[in-house]
C-alpha cells in the first residue's frame, strides 16, 4: 500500500512542501494530496497590490502541480482528528499516514473593539478584493488609515498612497517608523513617506475602530473613511481543537525537523508551526520562515521513509525586502 501524505494548505509553506516531497519521493511508493480552499495559488506578499487595483497573474494549483504526481483537492479543512489520522473537509474526509499541516494565519484583531466590524484587511485574496472595491469607491479627498507598523502595514500604506495620490492617507504605529531598520534605511523610509504624502502617527496605540476612524489610547480621534488593520496575525483555530500539542498562540509545537512533539506522524510548517530558528528564538510568521520550514519538513519525511541523514537545522534570516510602491523599496540585511 502506498504511504499517504496529506498537505493541508497551499500557501508558500504548503505548496513548497508538496512540491519538494513529489520531487524526492517515488509515486509508486507514495500518494501526495494537497488540500486547499482556493483553486489558485495566492501570492500573499502581493495582496497590497491586488487591493490597489492591480491584477495578478492567476496560478491554478492544478496547473502548477500538473505532471508532478501531486493530487490537488479543492476543499476547506473543517477539523483534524490526530488520533484517527483523518481530516474532515467541506466535501468529505481524507485519511493520512503522514500529515503536513500548513493552514497558515489570518489577520488578528488583537482584542481591539471594532476591528472585526469596521476594519479591512489584506491577509488574503478575498479581503484584498473587498478593500479594492472600497478604495475604488472613495472620492478624491477621501481618508484612509492603515494601522500596524510591520512589513504588511508599510507595504500596504505606501501602495495605497502611490496608487491614489488624491486620498489623504495616514499610518498609525505603536513604535517608530521602521525602528528595527538601520539608520540609513529609516532615513530612506521617512523620505518615501514624505514624498508620498503619508501622515505618520508614531508611538500611537489604537484602542478602538469605528465606522469613521479610530480612537487612540490618549483619547484622540483619527478620522478615516477606510481603516486597514495590519497589526497582527493569528493562526487558524483548528490545531488548538485537536489533541496536538500547541503553544499559547495556537501553533503546533514542533522539533527541529518540524515534526510535532506530540504526534510523530504530523509535521507543521510556516505560520502554523511553533519552531525555533538558528538563533534559538521562535521563527516569526512570514514567507521567509514558511519556505525553509517546508523544505525542512519535506526532507525529514523523505529521510524517515527512505533512509539517509538530515543536515543540521540552520534556518535563520538574511534580510528583508520591503516594497514602497511600485518604484521604490528598501532591502534591509
Amino acid at each position: 500500500m502506498k504511504h499517504r501524505i496529506v498537505v493541508l494548505g497551499a500557501g508558500y509553506a504548503g505548496a513548497n512542501a508538496a512540491g519538494r516531497l513529489a520531487k524526492r519521493l517515488h509515486p509508486a511508493d507514495t500518494e501526495i494530496t494537497l488540500v486547499n480552499a482556493d483553486p489558485e495559488f495566492v501570492e500573499r506578499v502581493r495582496m497590497h497590490q491586488l487591493a490597489t487595483g492591480q491584477d495578478l497573474k492567476p496560478r491554478l494549483l492544478a496547473d502548477v502541480f500538473a505532471g508532478t504526481g501531486v493530487r490537488v483537492r479543492t476543499a476547506r479543512v473543517t477539523a483534524v482528528d490526530a488520533e484517527r489520522k483523518t481530516v474532515a473537509l467541506s466535501d468529505g474526509e481524507i485519511a493520512y499516514d503522514t500529515l503536513v499541516y500548513a493552514l497558515g494565519s489570518a489577520a488578528a484583531d488583537c482584542g481591539v473593539p471594532g476591528v472585526a466590524d469596521h476594519a479591512h484587511h489584506i491577509d488574503g485574496k478575498g479581503s484584498a478584493l473587498r478593500l479594492r472595491d472600497r478604495l475604488a469607491g472613495l472620492a478624491a479627498g477621501g481618508t484612509v488609515l492603515v494601522v500596524g507598523g510591520g512589513l504588511t502595514g508599510i507595504e500596504g500604506v505606501t501602495e495605497i498612497a502611490e496608487a491614489r495620490p488624491d486620498l489623504e492617507v495616514s499610518f498609525a504605529i505603536r513604535g517608530g517608523l521602521g525602528d528595527w531598520m538601520s539608520e540609513k534605511a529609516q532615513r530612506h523610509l521617512r523620505g518615501t513617506f514624505d514624498r508620498l504624502g503619508i501622515t505618520v502617527h508614531e508611538d500611537t496605540d489604537i484602542t478602538r475602530v469605528g465606522p469613521d476612524g479610530a480612537t487612540t489610547a490618549a483619547g484622540r480621534e483619527i478620522p478615516a473613511e477606510v481603516t486597514v488593520w495590519t497589526a497582527g496575525f493569528a493562526v487558524h483555530p483548528i490545531a488548538a481543537a485537536t489533541t496536538l500539542e500547541v503553544s499559547a498562540t495556537g501553533q503546533i509545537v514542533v522539533d527541529d525537523t518540524m515534526r510535532s512533539v506530540s504526534h510523530a506522524d504530523v509535521y507543521a510548517v510556516g505560520d502554523a508551526a511553533f519552531a525555533t530558528g538558528l538563533n534559538g528564538m521562535p521563527l516569526r510568521m512570514s514567507c521567509a520562515s514558511g519556505v525553509p520550514t517546508a523544505y525542512r519538513a519535506a526532507d525529514a519525511i523523505v529521510v524517515r521513509l527512505t533512509g539517509g541523514s538530515l543536515p543540521e537545522n540552520k534556518i535563520g534570516y538574511t534580510g528583508q525586502c520591503v516594497s514602497l510602491g511600485r518604484r521604490d523599496a528598501v532591502v534591509q540585511w
